[in-house]
């Protein structure tokens, strides 16, 4: 279906007027979608993950909505990196702390999603983040990183959140917190190659990545289900959001080589420039994925860690 005004409908989220496309899942279903509809489509292995989480209604800033948001089929990679703590620290919240692997090394990451059928319908995303001590644990950073490897979980701030539709962005902003702001972001991932790039305002390339996808593993629904939890700050409060994971299929490459990975001009390349990041050591790339984003929690941080 070709983009065109005839193709869409305006919607309310919170007092905002928000396109969507015209008898899309969000247009038809309005995040109550029929998992026996979902099944149908031949995109999608699966829905019993989703049979087992029931949705409830919740007021947010965005005005009344279901939780969570179902994402039915996925695909992502994450590269994750090396950088100097004392980088990581001048672009962190005073309440939160970089989780370092070593005295003085923490963790960051550039992330690129797909999302090929889900509750607000299609579209890309990408990420920079600061893998982070969980909000209300003092322990020491290496044991937080080997419970958090060893649970599927861990913790993180988003610097930038790039997002290709509307609904994305308000959503994101509004009622998660996010830094999220609409840009043209292309994201293809199969299991050859992974590519994506980042357009900014002036329509040239914010940052760009190209790289071969590790071969993949195939897992069966609900074998290997992981969750990263985010802080965001929404009128002065601080909130976690948890979003969990079904990974289909999935491969990683560590040390990986053959990353052609491109930062030109605009926010995600300025945040990851910022970071310094001194070494790529791992990439993941998940070729068939499910997600459960839920809405964000109230949540207690330290007063500063500085």
């Amino acid at each position: 279906m070709s983009s065109t005004l005839q193709d869409t409908v305006n919607v309310d989220l919170g007092g905002r007027a928000v396109t969507v496309p015209k008898g899309g899942l969000y247009d038809r279903y309005r995040m109550n979608t029929d998992l026996d509809e979902i099944a149908n489509d031949p995109r999608v292995s699966d829905v019993d993950f989703f049979r087992r989480l029931p949705k409830t209604e919740v007021a947010s800033p965005i005005g009344a909505t279901l939780t969570p948001n179902f994402y039915y089929r996925i695909s992502t990679a994450r590269l994750t990196m090396l950088a100097r703590t004392r980088a990581i620290r001048t672009r962190l919240p005073a309440e939160l702390a970089p989780l370092e692997v070593a005295p003085g090394l923490g963790l960051i990451s550039l992330m690129f999603f797909r999302y090929d059928v889900c509750d607000i319908d299609f579209y890309t995303e990408a990420a920079v983040g600061i893998a982070v001590k969980p909000a209300r644990h003092g322990g020491l950073g290496f044991f937080d990183l080997v419970t958090a490897l060893k649970n599927g979980h861990l913790d993180s701030y988003v610097l930038s959140l790039p997002v290709s539709s509307e609904i994305a962005q308000v959503r994101g902003h509004d009622g998660y917190g996010f830094p999220k702001w609409v840009t043209d972001l292309d994201v293809d991932i199969d299991a050859d190659r992974t590519t994506a790039r980042v357009a900014n305002g002036d329509g040239g390339t914010d940052l760009s990545l190209a790289v071969p996808t590790p071969a993949q593993s195939v897992y069966a629904s609900g074998e290997r289900v992981s969750s990263l939890t985010s802080y965001t700050s929404i009128n002065g409060a601080w909130h976690s959001t948890l979003n969990q994971t079904n990974t289909l299929a999935a491969g990683t490459a560590r040390f990986p080589r053959g990353i052609d990975l491109q930062l030109g001009e605009g926010r995600m390349a300025d945040d990851l420039r910022l970071l310094k990041p001194t070494r790529t050591v791992r990439l993941d790339v998940m070729t068939e994925g499910q997600a459960v984003l839920h809405m964000p929690v109230p949540t207690s941080v330290p007063s500063g860690h500085r």
